[in-house]
């Protein structure tokens, strides 16, 4: 009974380093990042933005250096961008998917993969 408990904890993460805990190749994240720009009077404005894709490569796990690399495609075009996990801009991730996948680095997705990854219950 104490497993399901502590299984259910893991899937519902309450915090940002939980949640950085729990990331995998292969999974599909939003992960909202703070954004600093200028108006045209010279004022600076803060606004969130987010991006959306799926976990291509995870490196060099909970270090100080640690990245993930996520990777969505728009009209036609493959986008990626490698985010530090220690970014201080990074206010939240939130998994929205999870794919069964059998490798670590999921670069083949790149060269136009045809069949569709299987998806895995988050909850």
């Amino acid at each position: 009974m104490t497993d399901n408990k502590t299984a259910k904890v893991a899937v519902e993460p309450k915090t940002l380093e939980e949640t950085k805990a729990l990331l995998k190749p292969g999974m599909t994240i939003r992960i909202f990042q703070k954004i600093k720009e200028l108006n045209p009077k010279g004022e600076e404005k803060e606004r969130l933005q987010y991006f959306e894709g799926i976990i291509i490569a995870h490196k060099h796990g909970r270090e100080t250096g640690g990245t993930i690399t996520v990777r969505k495609e728009t009209d036609g075009v493959g986008v990626e961008k490698i985010f530090p996990l220690n970014l201080p801009s990074i206010t939240k991730i939130e998994l929205k998917k999870q794919a069964e996948v059998r490798h670590a680095k999921l670069y083949f997705l790149k060269k136009g993969y045809k069949k569709r990854l299987k998806e895995v219950k988050l909850s």
